[in-house]
């Protein structure tokens, strides 16, 4: 038997925001002039995306006075520190990842007490005695759990999740691997108004995802994967800490630069997936244009994005919580069947490949 993923449970704080609710919060904290906050209402209707999900409720209010994270003045003085929300991250992150473990767990009726193995991923956040152990807590883990974390290592890193558990299963057969990625993306909210953080305040919001993966015969079968990094985007894509929140590198060219390191690794994708005999493709939605160049370097037809558009539309970009999402779709769609190839990106530029077959 293959290692597989069997089950997949999903979790988002909050109501759905709408866009352009988030849109008119970056017009009041940038300041923006009316020409400049039409530009960024355009740039908003244009991302494809409609709702997304956020553990702080100020983006979707107009007065500053209801603020209950930021500062309750025009100028969001003094600007939230780092340190503040870590804190934040540190108590809703844990409650946020039990919701998406319980509702996977609950959808194959395994028990918390099977649970063998623990890897939590995320990069919007990190602390020691970390997420992970709080969430054996409340999960109710043995103590014996094989806990691992996987962290900063951005969208592409619930591949690395996925990989590590098959790697598990090879080495023991039994073992039933809880794969939980918890992403808070909007608690690194920047306020300079510059490229990056334009792009970034557009796109992300927050999500958790869990994935149990076990050795069955159902589900999503882990067949092979492939990991390439694209050096001519090292510099485009980048996450750091900084003394406001973590800080995103992310520009306009990486679309184009994604649809030039594919092109380059096409034969590689043959030899090694048979490509083009896949009909089902499983995109890391990390923004319109990303799945647009995908699909086009594939020479794709439109439709293989539908999934993946559909998170994008709800969500946004939850970093590597998002293809979690898209793979629970495909999951229960009963169209699917046969192989999927799912791509993920992340910094450096990364670009990995899993091969599946549902």
């Amino acid at each position: 038997m293959n290692s597989s993923i069997v089950s997949i449970g999903l979790a988002n704080p909050g109501y759905p925001i709408k866009q352009a609710s988030i849109a008119g919060f970056m017009k009041f904290a940038h300041q923006l002039d009316e020409v400049e906050a039409r530009k960024l209402r355009f740039l908003y209707k244009k991302s494809g995306i409609e709702t997304r999900h956020s553990v702080l409720m100020d983006f979707e209010k107009e007065d500053p006075s209801e603020f209950t994270f930021f500062p309750n003045n025009q100028e969001l003085s003094p600007f939230p520190r780092t340190k503040s929300r870590m804190g934040v991250f540190n108590k809703t992150a844990p409650e946020l990842a039990l919701e998406a473990s319980k509702k996977c767990l609950d959808r194959v009726a395994v028990h918390a007490k099977e649970v063998t193995h623990l890897i939590l991923v995320s990069c919007t956040g990190m602390v020691a005695p970390g997420v992970e152990l709080e969430l054996m807590n409340l999960l109710g883990l043995d103590d014996s759990v094989e806990r691992y974390c996987l962290h900063f290592m951005g969208c592409y890193a619930a591949f690395t999740g996925i990989k590590l558990s098959d790697k598990i299963l090879k080495a023991e057969p039994d073992a039933n691997v809880l794969l939980v990625s918890v992403e808070l993306c909007t608690l690194h909210f920047q306020k300079e108004y510059v490229e990056d953080n334009i792009l970034a305040n557009s796109l992300f919001g927050d999500g958790a995802a869990a994935a149990l993966l076990k050795k069955s015969d159902h589900g999503l079968k882990i067949k092979s994967y492939l990991s390439q990094v694209i050096r001519e985007g090292e510099k485009d894509m980048a996450w750091g800490i900084g003394d406001f929140g973590f800080e995103m590198r992310l520009t306009k060219y990486i679309p184009s630069l994604l649809d030039l390191g594919i092109h380059q690794l096409i034969d590689l994708f043959e030899r090694k997936f048979q490509v083009s005999k896949i009909k089902h493709f499983a995109i890391h939605p990390g923004g319109k244009q990303i799945l647009n160049k995908v699909q086009e370097a594939f020479g794709l037809p439109k439709s293989v994005n539908f999934h993946s558009l559909e998170v994008l539309r709800n969500f946004g970009n939850m970093s590597s919580a998002t293809i979690l999402f898209v793979l629970e779709r495909m999951l229960h769609d009963e169209a699917v069947s046969g192989d999927i190839l799912s791509l993920g990106f992340g910094p450096g530029l990364t670009l990995e490949t899993l091969h599946l077959e549902k």
